[in-house]
């Protein structure tokens, strides 16, 4: 057998992009280079030289459509060529969403496997690469994704050599020896356009930025919802990047020194992708740089690598969700991507991870507000990811944790975080459909925006207790918090004995419109199951506008401050709410809760109504001696 030396080979290899697609025949199935790896130069000529090609099938990940191939496959009616993909792709092309019949729902990591396992034959990789180096090893620069296992599956290799694609390290390199044709055509690369930014994903951004710890492990996918998460992290330490693609959204955060690599626990110091997605400045970032590397599909979404992780978090966008928890995430201009994708890789990786955790992000509607994004159940529609897998759920009004959780407490939590204009009508289809009692009501929570600016987390001997308002959710947390009261503090809370909370008394509590009733819980433990260890109530009176205040804290955690800093945060949301003042009816004998009223900056007033002191102040009325202890 004879040997060349490559750079021999490389010479021999060369043609033009004519010749090249001439190799093409009728009936080969063609792998186009993903995302904007995308080779624009070959793509251009395959699209003029269609109308002499006969059933040719394009097969790609995700394609920006730089050549409305789409376009060609629908006028003739998929005679000359039709699509096999990956992704639906951008939604900016109609065609597309059009040719969505030709999706392939499979999980991301297992396309390699099917390329080269030749279960699917690729005949011909159309592919971009930067030119060799001095040994002759070419980078795909930015798409390594599935592109890797399709170059080194197919009959017939055609590679543009582009010296504008940077080199990326990690298994993202082929040898001219693995490429059959090389067409030299210098361009600049496909780039992602710039995001707009909007309310509800800011919104969405503060609640997932009070999930993520620091030294956590992110992956997240692309979009205006995850680019605000990624702007609202940028205050967290030591995290670490394993995840599909790399936007510029994640170079700024290592530039600030936010992203260092150092806590993952596998590829430590190494920011691992399978592609990037961005600007020119992002692949000037890419080339040559130690701290990245690029692999394939099959490794980045392997869920035992991904689980390898420390506290790996997840993180993806959805269209929508049902009241079971159940997700669809088709493509719209906002996310890009849809299909099943490495959304169920990173998700099952994620929940095995130590201290990992699995975030959805979804904004409340679609259709400029007219549509609710959470509907009763999800018939129509295609479920990527099933409601067994789904734990964490974010929109703009909130968070819920749905690990665990009954379909009723599902429902429940899924409404919380609803739009408000939709809530009363997914209450009524829930009971309608039979997951949610029909005994229940939906009280003032109908209309309540959950006040994340009232969310604080303070460190009490050790043990991190989050103070914020109360959810829907936090019912039966409360009735345990009650349950386990000490009987003393039973009757300073209720004025008697009690042995029993019924749901329907708490229902009250946990369902408020944060305005004129304000409940606030102070919780320890992990989000959505946590343990609440005192309540804080705020009650606008049936006449009138002063608001009562009553309080609970569980016997372990009395004597730290929780009852100062909770009823120091209601009289502030009060006042801030037009509420004139606040009143406690207490025993005199209960000395706590008089003290802790009279902690309050105001002029307290005392007086009594039969056996009952009656502590009131008025919220205007600031305290005339200054050296009150505070």
């Amino acid at each position: 057998m004879k040997t060349t030396f490559w750079a021999d080979d490389y010479v021999e290899k060369q043609r033009s992009a004519p010749e090249a697609i001439r190799l093409i025949k009728p009936g080969q199935r063609v792998y186009i280079g993903s995302a904007c790896g995308e080779p624009q130069h070959l793509v251009r000529e395959l699209f003029y030289a269609v109308r002499r090609f006969a059933d040719i099938e394009i097969v790609r990940l995700f394609c920006q459509e730089s050549s409305p191939l789409s376009l060609i496959a629908e006028k003739t009616q998929n005679q000359l060529l039709n699509i096999r993909a990956f992704y639906l792709g951008s939604a900016r092309s109609g065609s597309v969403a059009r040719n969505k019949r030709f999706i392939v729902p499979i999980n991301l990591s297992d396309v390699p496997h099917l390329f080269e396992s030749r279960k699917l034959p690729i005949h011909v990789a159309l592919i971009q690469v930067s030119p060799p180096d001095d040994f002759g090893w070419l980078s795909l620069g930015v798409s390594v994704d599935v592109t890797l296992a399709a170059t080194l599956a197919a009959d017939l290799v055609i590679a543009q050599a582009n010296s504008r694609m940077p080199r990326v390290q990690g298994r993202s390199f082929v040898h001219v020896n693995d490429v059959d044709i090389i067409v030299e055509h210098d361009e600049n690369l496909l780039t992602g356009g710039k995001l707009p930014k909007t309310a509800p994903a800011d919104m969405i951004a503060r609640h997932i930025e009070r999930l993520v710890e620091d030294e956590s492990t992110i992956q997240i996918g692309m979009g205006t919802t995850a680019s605000a998460v990624l702007l609202a992290l940028s205050k967290k330490n030591d995290l670490g990047i394993h995840t599909q693609y790399i936007t510029d959204d994640i170079m700024h955060l290592v530039s600030k020194g936010v992203v260092t690599n150092r806590k993952k626990g596998l590829n430590e110091g190494k920011l691992v992708a399978s592609g990037a997605i961005g600007t020119h400045e992002l692949y000037e970032f890419l080339d040559n740089n130690p701290g990245v590397e690029f692999h394939p599909s099959d490794y980045v979404n392997d869920p035992n690598i991904v689980s390898s992780h420390r506290k790996m978090v997840s993180i993806n966008s959805a269209i929508a969700m049902d009241l079971t928890g159940q997700v669809a995430a088709d493509a719209i201009p906002q996310n890009r991507f849809s299909g099943v994708t490495g959304m169920l890789d990173f998700m099952r990786g994620a929940v095995k991870s130590t201290g990992g955790k699995t975030i959805i992000m979804l904004p409340s509607t679609i259709e400029d507000g007219r549509q609710s994004s959470i509907t009763p159940l999800l018939n129509e529609t295609a479920v990527v990811v099933p409601r067994g897998d789904v734990r964490h759920v974010v929109t703009e009004y909130g968070a819920v944790n749905l690990f665990g959780r009954s379909l009723q407490e599902r429902a429940v939590a899924m409404i919380s975080i609803a739009h408000p204009d939709f809530r009363e009508r997914l209450f009524e289809a829930a009971k309608n459909l039979g997951i949610i009692g029909t005994e229940r009501i939906l009280r003032k929570s109908i209309r309540g925006v959950y006040p994340i600016r009232l969310e604080e987390t303070r460190e009490i001997d050790g043990e991190m207790i989050t103070i914020r308002p109360v959810k829907p959710v936090d019912e039966r947390r409360i009735q345990e918090h009650f349950y386990n009261l000490e009987r003393a503090d039973i009757v300073s809370r209720f004025f008697q004995e009690k042995s029993t909370f019924f749901r329907k008394d708490i229902e009250g509590i946990s369902q408020v419109d944060y305005i004129q009733d304000l409940i606030l819980v102070a919780v320890v433990g992990e989000f959505g199951f946590g343990k609440v260890v005192a309540v804080g109530e705020c009650l606008l009176e049936p006449k009138g506008d002063r608001a009562e205040v009553a309080f609970s804290v569980s016997s372990a955690y009395q004597g730290k401050g929780l009852g100062r800093a909770l009823i120091r945060m209601l009289a502030e949301a009060a006042r801030k709410n037009k509420i004139s003042g606040l009143v406690s009816y207490t025993a005199p004998r209960n000395k706590r809760m008089i003290h802790l009223f009279k902690s309050l900056p105001y002029q307290v007033k005392t007086a009594f109504d039969d056996d009952m002191l009656v502590l009131s102040c008025h919220l205007d009325e600031p305290e005339l001696d200054s050296r009150k202890d505070g």
